[in-house]
């Protein structure tokens, strides 16, 4: 049996992170049996679904890397073949003409409710064996519903949560066509996994109420089962469902936020499935690990501090033009002219970068002039130190302009002048940079190149210390 699955979200809004993991569950289990991983769109709720929200989705896919071997298919152009499923399961007498109103249907809940009993519909129109149907209403459009057995059970062995078992007494008719004649999403559900002979079916533990219902449709079609594991919800830190309140869930609002799609999917991978305790790890090695024996049972909560862990490793190997090309959009400020190589002062600063963001925010201190707060100016650059900042810059002109080089000639003028490494660096920040805090001022030094690093010293020590 060749493994065919596939992830069917509906376009009702962006592709949330719960969506995008049984998304990368689904594709990692065809890539791991070398099966093929179908692309869905559930259309069919014409309200609430949108071409913003097809496109979100889609977007989501694309960025995570998550590519689908078919489709995508969209369930609004199979009505035709909804249609003729349709039609065959009334000919069959798998389903039946409904003609009560939904007041009607109303009422006979209200009444099973006072009554004591689960709510559901009371079978007025199912045809049975000798049972007399009631008159036809006029100028009323019946729904179709499905003809659900009276006994007996839904029983699966579910992939995640083990054997799972329904009595079709808590079942009632469900509708499978509206007035208008359109499906409704169960019936949708099971003829599209039927007709793309999905043989596995990954998804949220909030569609376990809709499996048995969808196994009785598949059983009354004669069509092959697919099996099924729901995985339970992503909860957030303080153990409650995902939502905004957490902070941002849409998959898109990830890379505006400078994550990788790498760390991204290697995070979500480890919500809810796990291989050992190995935590870092390529989307090749998971497709290897893969099986739904790992699924975890419990919820998986989500952890921001983990993600960003994550994607500060991701950006510590990722390469440097890469980078490079996410970066610059985010300085829009940046005065790139005569200023160090983008690539190479993002080698520089990766290592503690958690976000390309911040790596941006952090990069500016290379192209943008510096502003030294002039009260750090006249605290940092004494007299003595003057005289140490002028023979630094005389040894500027003869050494060569190497990292190396650049410390030795620091060590140097240390020795020379009898000062500490923080009495001279903090002064050469200052005066290049604007600020008191950078990476190894040896190698600030060196990307900013011999004529700038001269220049920016000479202006900053001019006029007793103050900038011109």
């Amino acid at each position: 049996m060749k493994v065919r699955t596939r992830f069917a979200p509906s376009p009702t809004g962006y592709l949330h992170l719960g969506g995008a993991r049984t998304a990368l569950f689904s594709w990692a289990l065809a890539r791991h049996y070398g099966g093929t991983f179908i692309l869905r769109i559930e259309d069919t709720d014409l309200e609430r679904s949108t071409p913003a929200a097809v496109e979100a989705i889609i977007d989501g896919m694309e960025w995570l890397g998550l590519h689908h071997d078919e489709g995508p298919y969209y369930q609004m152009q199979r009505m035709d073949r909804y249609s003729a499923v349709l039609a065959a399961m009334l000919a069959a007498g798998t389903a039946y003409h409904c003609y009560s109103s939904s007041s009607e249907v109303e009422a006979m809940r209200e009444k099973q409710r006072a009554l004591g009993k689960k709510p559901r519909y009371d079978g007025t129109w199912r045809p049975e064996l000798g049972k007399i149907l009631p008159p036809i209403p006029t100028e009323r459009k019946p729904v179709i519903r499905f003809k659900n057995p009276l006994d007996g059970e839904v029983t699966w062995d579910d992939l995640v949560k083990g054997p799972i078992t329904i009595s079709n007494r808590e079942l009632d008719d469900l509708v499978i066509a509206r007035p208008d004649g359109t499906p409704t999403y169960n019936f949708c559900v099971a003829v599209d996994d039927w007709d793309m002979q999905i043989t596995h079916v990954i998804r949220g533990d909030d569609h376990v109420n809709n499996t048995p219902r969808q196994l009785n449709i598949l059983y009354a079609l004669g069509a092959p089962l697919p099996r099924y594991g729901h995985v339970p919800m992503i909860l957030g830190s303080d153990g409650e469902k995902l939502s905004k309140r957490h902070g941002a869930v849409s998959v898109m609002d990830y890379p505006a936020q400078g994550y990788l799609p790498e760390a991204m999917l290697n995070y979500l991978s480890r919500l809810g499935w796990s291989h050992g305790d190995d935590e870092v790890f390529s989307m090749e090695q998971m497709c290897s690990w893969f099986n739904l024996e790992h699924l975890s049972k419990s919820p998986a909560q989500f952890n921001p501090e983990k993600l960003a862990w994550l994607n500060n490793h991701y950006i510590r190997i990722a390469d440097n033009k890469r980078l490079a090309a996410l970066v610059k959009p985010a300085m829009p400020d940046a005065q790139f002219e005569g200023a160090p190589a983008l690539d190479a002062v993002i080698s520089l600063l990766k290592e503690r970068a958690h976000t390309t963001v911040e790596l941006a925010n952090n990069a500016m201190l290379f192209y943008r002039q510096p502003t030294p707060d002039p009260t750090l100016l006249t605290q940092h650059i004494t007299d003595t130190v003057r005289l140490a900042l002028e023979t630094f810059v005389e040894q500027c002109a003869t050494i060569s302009w190497t990292k190396e080089e650049l410390t030795t000639s620091i060590k140097s003028t240390l020795a020379h002048h009898k000062l500490k490494m923080a009495e001279l660096a903090m002064p050469l920040r200052l005066l290049v940079t604007g600020q008191l805090q950078t990476p190894s001022i040896d190698a600030v030094l060196e990307l900013f190149g011999r004529e700038e690093v001269v220049r920016r010293i000479l202006q900053g020590i001019k006029n007793n210390g103050k900038v011109t």
